[in-house]
């Protein structure tokens, strides 16, 4: 997938017209989309094309248990078309986005929602939109990112590391503690592979860095006490702290940019040119300073083998 041309003007156009619907008139599903169901899926592909020759895959796997169905909703109202436009200025011209939702197994009726790569605003804002904002969870302080990052790892393939030794990215947003196993159980029940034994988490982790930066935004700095000290130990530096939900495009186009060998100064002078304001890019700035200091020679690291 990923065919078709980027319009921000098209973009704008999509989510300005929501500015008077409620969430339920924007996200109508009440149960997993049959399209975005993961049982039986082979590969979600981001491939090469005439039109993008050079396709960056960027997976976005947000949590939509409780408070947390706020991300995708700002997404499709406001901040999709700005994350695109901050991409495209910083000179990655040929972004594909595939989005996930992630709940609990324990408890939800869909913990694992996949769509497909795209390029275009339609395609995008249609997957997004598909989702079902079950709003479940439970109560055992842990939700199922590990499905996510099992669904990234082994089925998702993108010419950027088959062809060019490139990662792509995956960004992950959530208030809660990982488990600390993939369940073969879970994952025949909802993926539909066989597994002989669960994965220990930091293996699905290994795996999904192999052909992606993946990176865990926690919405604010109130809930890092609730699950920082788990995802520290998973992500290492890669995981985010932002100053509050709205930012997650913005930070997240911003550490596409850092790991595509952009400066902070560049970075800065980028934000500021796209016309946000200096509180904004403070905010954003203040995010992602941490792990750019992280980063000694401003390239993409090349997939492990």
């Amino acid at each position: 997938m990923g065919y078709g041309s980027y319009s921000y003007e098209s973009h704008q156009n999509i989510t300005s017209a929501r500015s008077n619907q409620s969430r339920s008139e924007v996200f109508q599903q009440s149960k997993v989309h049959p399209l975005m169901n993961p049982l039986g899926v082979g590969i979600r592909e981001s491939r090469d094309s005439q039109e993008h020759p050079n396709s960056v895959p960027i997976i976005f796997a947000l949590d939509v248990t409780g408070s947390m169905g706020e991300i995708p909703d700002l997404l499709a109202r406001k901040e999709l078309p700005q994350f695109m436009k901050t991409l495209l200025d910083s000179g990655v011209c040929d972004p594909q986005v595939l989005f996930m939702f992630v709940g609990d197994a324990a408890h939800d009726h869909g913990p694992l929602q996949v769509g497909q790569f795209e390029s275009t605003a339609e395609d995008m804002d249609r997957w997004l939109t598909w989702s079902w904002l079950e709003g479940g969870g439970g109560g055992n302080g842990c939700e199922s990112y590990d499905l996510a990052m099992y669904f990234a790892a082994r089925h998702t393939e993108h010419d950027a590391a088959v062809k060019r030794n490139r990662r792509g990215y995956f960004f992950m947003t959530g208030d809660e503690n990982p488990y600390p196993t993939v369940s073969k159980t879970w994952v025949q029940d909802l993926i539909g592979d066989d597994l002989t034994q669960d994965v220990p988490l930091d293996q699905i982790v290994e795996e999904l860095s192999r052909c992606y930066h993946p990176f865990f935004l926690i919405p604010d700095k109130g809930r890092v006490g609730r699950c920082g000290k788990a995802w520290q130990k998973a992500f290492g530096d890669h995981m985010i702290v932002l100053q509050g939900s709205e930012d997650t495009c913005l930070v997240s186009a911003a550490l596409v940019a850092l790991c595509e060998g952009m400066s902070m100064d560049q970075l800065t002078a980028r934000l500021k040119a796209s016309g946000l304001d200096r509180k904004r890019i403070g905010r954003v700035v203040t995010a992602v300073e941490g792990f750019a200091a992280t980063l000694r020679v401003p390239v993409l690291e090349p997939v492990m083998p």
